[in-house]
This record gives structure tokens, C-alpha cells and sequence, in this order.
């Protein structure tokens, strides 16, 4: 009977150990890939290129055109759907630019505005238009289900197909469940659907909770210092 309560501890205790070393070998994997930048990482930006074939709704409070600049700009409590891809902002300036009927299309055209997230519109009061760049303002936030992004200013450029998501002084903060990521930019390629998160500092802020792992249990030492949540305080 000793015996084989003693396998049985010694069962469980090799069961906790290999937990344990696997959630630090998630969070070590994650500090060493993030020293300057980590990729592939999902968000919620990357539902503008898988919804890219769906309609864009805008709605705001106003919207200010300026033809001459080429300008259109949308203010109060702006809010862009595309499928089920949300983002609310401040304001969203559009930049857009008059298609020239006479001109020969280029070769990769077709294939360039399929993979654009935002195709064409016609923003100006006459004639046909192209959007060239958005940029959303202001407390910028992408919800896709239970993906959300955070940030001061998020730019689509639609010739080079990338989205940059920016904190403007504070970090940019993705969350997934209760998995949480922060750094200084975030780049989405609309192309191949790749992330990239960037950090000035040389260091991306990583929160993985694995099966079971409490939010304030140990981490390995050298690993990522966990990121705080909303309405938790880290005890000392």
C-alpha cells in the first residue's frame, strides 16, 4: 500500500512538473522571439482582409468633405463595419484620389483590388473614386469576436496593402480571452495576412495562460512580466 501511494505522488508530482515547464517554455519562447519583434501573431485587424469581399458601413455624427484636398472626414462616435470586423474611433479621415477613365489598367490590378480591404468608393461629389488611405483617430478599437485591438491611431494604406496600428505614447494592446499581447506598433499585411508586433524597446509584453495556470500564479524567472487586466491589481 506504501508503495503505491508513493508511485502515485511521485505520478502526480512529474504530472505538475511537466505543466509547469511547458507554460515557461511558452512564456521563454515568447520573450526570445519578442525581443525585437514577434510575427504571426492573430488580432483582430486581420478580419478587414478575411471580410475583405464584404460591404463597409460607416456611421458618425458628421461628415466633412473637402474635394480639393481630396478629403473626406468622418467625426463622433465613428463606428466601420465590415462583416464581423467592428472598429470605432474619433474620427476617420479618408483619402482618396479621381480615377482617370483613359488610363490602361495595370497587369496586377485585379489582383491588387481583391486583396485590398477597402476596394473603391466614391467619396467626392462627382465622378469616380479610389480610397488611397484611411486613417482612424482617437481611442481606436477593432473588435472580431473575441478578438480586440487597441490603439491612439490605426492607418490602412491600400497601395502597399498594410495596416499600422500605433499607441500614440501608450502601448497597443491585444487581447484574445484571457491572453494578452502589448507593443508599440502592430503591422497587419492585408496580402498574406501576416502580423508583426514591434516594440521600441526591444521587448514585446506577453500574458499566455495556458490549461489551468492561474493569472497570478509563478512564471519562469527571465520571463515576460505579466500584463496587468482590467480590474485585477498584481499583488506584491
Amino acid at each position: 500500500m506504501k508503495l503505491l501511494h508513493r508511485e502515485i505522488f511521485r505520478r502526480r508530482f512529474i504530472l505538475r512538473a511537466a505543466c509547469a515547464t511547458f507554460a515557461a517554455a511558452m512564456l521563454l519562447a515568447g520573450e526570445s522571439s519578442a525581443q525585437n519583434t514577434m510575427t504571426g501573431v492573430p488580432n483582430a485587424m486581420q478580419g478587414f482582409s478575411q471580410n475583405r469581399d464584404e460591404p463597409i458601413q460607416i456611421e458618425a455624427a458628421s461628415l466633412e468633405m473637402r474635394d480639393k484636398k481630396k478629403e473626406a472626414t468622418f467625426s463622433g462616435n465613428v463606428k466601420v463595419v465590415q462583416g464581423d470586423t467592428t472598429m470605432t474611433s474619433k474620427t476617420l479621415v479618408v483619402f482618396y484620389e479621381s480615377k482617370d477613365a483613359n488610363a490602361a489598367p495595370a497587369s496586377n490590378s485585379k489582383a491588387s483590388a481583391k486583396s485590398a480591404p477597402i476596394q473603391s468608393a466614391t467619396p467626392g461629389p462627382g465622378g469616380a473614386s479610389s480610397i488611397k488611405r484611411l486613417e482612424a483617430k482617437g481611442n481606436v478599437v477593432v473588435t472580431q469576436k473575441d478578438q480586440v485591438v487597441t490603439g491612439e491611431t490605426a492607418v490602412f494604406d491600400t497601395k502597399t496593402n498594410l495596416i499600422t496600428m500605433f499607441g500614440g505614447g501608450g502601448p497597443v494592446v491585444m487581447t484574445q480571452g484571457k491572453n494578452v499581447l502589448r507593443g508599440d506598433r502592430l503591422l497587419v499585411d492585408m496580402t498574406t495576412g501576416v502580423s508583426r508586433v514591434e516594440s521600441d524597446s526591444g521587448r514585446v509584453q506577453a500574458l499566455i495562460q495556458s490549461s489551468g495556470q492561474n493569472a497570478n500564479g509563478p512564471t519562469a524567472p527571465g520571463a515576460p512580466q505579466p500584463v496587468p487586466q482590467p480590474g485585477h491589481q498584481n499583488k506584491p
